[in-house]
């Protein structure tokens, strides 16, 4: 996707500079962290990439038993792979399934073979089984291209993002293909309620859910299947996201990847501040499940729209363009391209405040110049939306126009109805009359706006940029206490202190703590390894 040319702010190039340069200086002790450690998340994956799939009666996935009888006989300080393989040549079971079933019911003893031969040949013959799971991504990322060589993207920009989510995936279906001829180029299927807390993916094809629909696997290829057959009727390539944030963020896109999703929601801290999954836990699965989406060409979005729910849209801006930066650093290091970069920020500024739209404006202008290259996805109102439904469409309208306006890549399709009822398909159709008509009407204003230099807009841009690197600069400069987990990430304090969406979440405490673990010096994991040198 080729972002919209938009209107130029003046900025200070040594500022946006200094901004990225702080980011790095945040984030490098992070990803120390993360490739330093592993969780069961992470050597879970591994082993979906090598072909292990299924659950047992009670619907506990074999991946889940597997780890874990590694982990309480070996540890997972070395990664399970080296113990699983050793097993699987020394015949405690003929194939990887049935090691796993048997490791269900502690019939498997594991063990780090002390010969090197044995070592070496227990590491090679896991590298050989997680391969064609890494180039099974891989094909499914030359298909996309071909689909979208053969029948071409949507004419123009903004892609128009429209949720879809029952609880049932066979009414989704359905749903999702009326959405795709209604006009809409990304369809999302939100999960249901709770599933980012569970420490498990479920298996097979749903038809229950709470506000969401069950991420699974299958659920993945029924409605990439589904979105195949309308993208042919239509002649556009109609994409699909999910979610991956979570305790099973890398396991997700593992799953995603071999089912060609096309964007995933992953963003660094939102699990960490609006789910409270343990700061380290996250970090670590994040970096995995990115380098997943950079070898899958999958766009992330990011949820820096999320901190503007819990703080002020106006006095947290600041702390948006933060984030925007940190998960730029994040994507980048982990492998992701600008395009596959969907930045996240929201039209949430209080509609009775002064001059509200020109701020909006602002903001986006900011977020659209800072990352030129970058398919940010625009969200709509949802904080100020009261229950009135007229002015929620007059709401709606003002967030089209800022997209328009300031040539954002990804829209997603704000409902006058939000905050009174799941909206009805009814009111999806007449969102994407908003949406239409603001295109038609004013798609083309990127030309004609120029914001005067010192205006209201061109000085609070600058304001929330200024207020960015201030912000960066205290958080490298602060000093954990010696005793603290945090101590050398500040990163990590900042997130303890509440910086961001004003939530507190220290990294000794949260869900999943218990499924991380410090890398042994002799750990070995064939999926990281293939997916850093190229599955050579």
């Amino acid at each position: 996707m080729s972002p919209a040319p938009t209107p130029k702010l003046e900025l200070d190039r040594a500022t946006v500079r200094k901004a990225r340069s702080l980011a790095r200086r945040l984030g490098k002790p992070v990803v120390d962290l993360a490739t330093s450690h592993t969780t069961v998340s992470v050597e879970r994956a591994t082993l979906r990439l090598a072909g292990l799939a299924g659950a047992d009666h009670e619907r506990v996935p074999w991946v889940n038993h597997l780890v874990d009888a590694v982990r309480d006989q070996v540890g997972l300080e070395h990664g399970v792979t080296t113990p699983v393989w050793d097993a699987l040549r020394r015949d405690e079971a003929p194939d990887l399934l049935t090691l796993a079933q048997k490791a269900a019911s502690g019939a498997v003893t594991f063990r780090m073979p002390e010969k090197k031969g044995e070592l070496t040949a227990a590491r090679r013959a896991a590298r050989a089984a997680v391969r064609p799971g890494i180039q099974r991504i891989d094909r499914q990322r030359a298909a996309r291209d071909k689909l979208i060589d053969r029948l071409g993207n949507p004419e123009r920009t903004p892609w128009i993002y429209l949720i879809v989510a029952t609880g049932d995936i066979y009414e989704d279906i359905p749903q999702a293909q009326a959405a795709a001829r209604e006009g809409a180029d990304v369809i999302a299927v939100i999960r249901s309620t709770g599933q980012s807390l569970l420490d498990y993916v479920p298996e097979g094809a749903t038809r229950e859910g709470f506000a969401g629909t069950y991420a699974t696997q299958e659920n993945f290829r029924l409605m990439r299947s589904a979105l195949d057959d309308a993208s042919k009727e239509l002649g556009r390539y109609v994409r699909l996201t999910n979610y991956a944030s979570g305790l099973c963020m890398p396991e997700i896109a593992t799953l995603a990847g071999m089912e060609r999703l096309d964007m995933m929601l992953n963003d660094s801290m939102y699990g960490i501040l609006f789910r409270d999954i343990n700061p380290i836990r996250t970090f670590v699965d994040q970096r995995f499940s990115r380098q997943i989406h950079a070898r899958a060409g999958i766009i992330i979005n990011t949820g820096e729209d999320n901190y503007l729910t819990t703080a002020d849209a106006v006095e947290a801006a600041h702390t948006v363009t933060v984030s925007q930066l940190m998960n730029e650093y994040f994507g980048k290091e982990a492998g992701l391209e600008d395009w596959q970069l969907g930045l996240g920020h929201a039209f949430e500024i209080n509609p009775a405040v002064e001059d509200s739209f020109r701020l909006e404006l602002a903001h986006a202008m900011l977020a659209r110049q800072l990352f030129p290259e970058a398919p940010l996805k625009w969200m709509p109102p949802t904080k100020h939306m009261t229950g009135d439904i007229f002015m929620g469409y007059l709401l709606d309208g003002f967030f089209n126009l800022v997209g328009a306006m300031t040539g954002q890549s990804i829209l997603l399709v704000g409902m006058m109805t939000e905050a009174v009822v799941t909206p009805w398909l009814s009111d999806r159709d007449l969102a994407l009359q908003n949406v239409r008509y603001v295109q038609r009407a004013a798609g083309g204003l990127t030309e004609d706006f120029h914001p005067p230099r010192d205006g209201l807009i061109q000085t609070r841009a600058r304001q929330v940029l200024g207020e960015a690197v201030d912000l960066l600069e205290k958080i490298v400069d602060d000093r954990p206490a010696k005793d603290s987990v945090s101590r050398g990430v500040p990163l990590l304090q900042a997130i303890e202190d509440g910086t961001f969406g004003h939530m507190k979440r220290p990294a000794d405490r949260g869900k999943g703590l218990d499924g991380v673990a410090a890398k042994a010096d002799d750990y070995d994991n064939p999926a990281t390894t293939l997916l850093e040198e190229g599955s050579k």
